[in-house]
């Protein structure tokens, strides 16, 4: 059974390897730029370890087959890059993790979850909508998701093809702190 916890050090690099290895189905859509971007450098990940908002799910063994990385943007918890090692793929392993980070977010005070991800890619915005995202209006947007598209959209990600979208948290409310990242994601 899979189980998720904190990441340990000695695991960057398979989150690296998760990572690149859950870009290559964006090749197989026509879209290389994607599938060709770096994984999250070392130091993002070894800051988000350490900050408790980096996890893994471990496949029976305790290897890791998926991973989460979580930001606070704008006083929501902003899911800045979730893989799942495409061997493990279907199997609602994203999903779990999305509603772990939902948990984390609860024990923040934090009201939502928010993400940035392309609209029509099947895996990216259909998957999050079945998940409880909705797609933000262009009046909806918070100033940190603005930049987070903005950078996206600098590094060559078509903005029309570009969405935030938000789940609530139950029991979540308002507080944290805004931190904002500029690593384009895949997702």
């Amino acid at each position: 059974m899979e189980r998720s916890r904190i990441a340990r050090p000695d695991e960057l690099a398979d989150v690296q390897r998760i990572e690149v290895a859950s870009g290559a189905p964006f090749r197989e859509i026509g879209m290389s730029l994607v599938a060709d971007m770096p994984p999250l450098p070392l130091d993002v990940l070894t800051a988000g370890r350490r900050a408790g908002r980096l996890w893994v799910t471990t496949d029976p063994a305790d290897r890791p087959i998926a991973f989460v990385l979580v930001d606070v943007v704008d006083h929501a918890a902003h899911v800045h890059q979730i893989s799942v090692d495409p061997a493990h793929a279907r199997r609602g392993i994203g999903r779990r993790l999305l509603d772990d980070v939902a948990g984390w977010a609860a024990a923040q005070r934090l009201p939502a979850l928010t993400l940035t991800t392309f609209r029509s890619v099947p895996w990216n915005g259909p998957y999050y909508a079945r998940c409880g995202f909705r797609e933000l209006t262009v009046a909806e947007l918070t100033p940190g998701l603005v930049g987070l598209l903005a950078a996206e959209a600098a590094a060559g990600l078509d903005p029309a093809e570009r969405i935030a979208m938000r789940r609530p948290v139950p029991g979540g409310v308002s507080g944290g702190e805004g931190i904002s990242s500029q690593h384009v994601v895949r997702g």
